[in-house]
């Protein structure tokens, strides 16, 4: 499932390449040596790619878990059983 608000090219990378760019917009951001306006663009491209990365990780969170009742009625998750 994708978010149709992020831009398509975040949309497009891998969990491990947004998260390597969101990094490298923090690094550059916390330097503070960036035009106002490049620090604006970063910060709001650094939005989409953590919306994008959140999304990734509950994707692979509701793959390795299943929801489970125990005897007394109580809801839980547990592991999937995925080999």
């Amino acid at each position: 499932m994708t978010d149709t608000s992020l831009p398509p090219d975040v949309t497009a990378l891998s969990f491990e390449d947004a998260l390597a760019q969101l990094e490298k917009i923090v690094r550059e951001l916390e330097a503070g040596q960036s035009r106002l306006e490049d620090a604006i663009a970063g910060y709001e491209r650094g939005a989409h790619l953590k919306a994008h990365c959140e999304a990734k990780l509950r994707e692979a969170q509701a793959k390795v878990e299943r929801i489970a009742r125990t005897a007394s009625g109580t809801v839980t998750t547990a592991p999937a059983g995925i080999e």
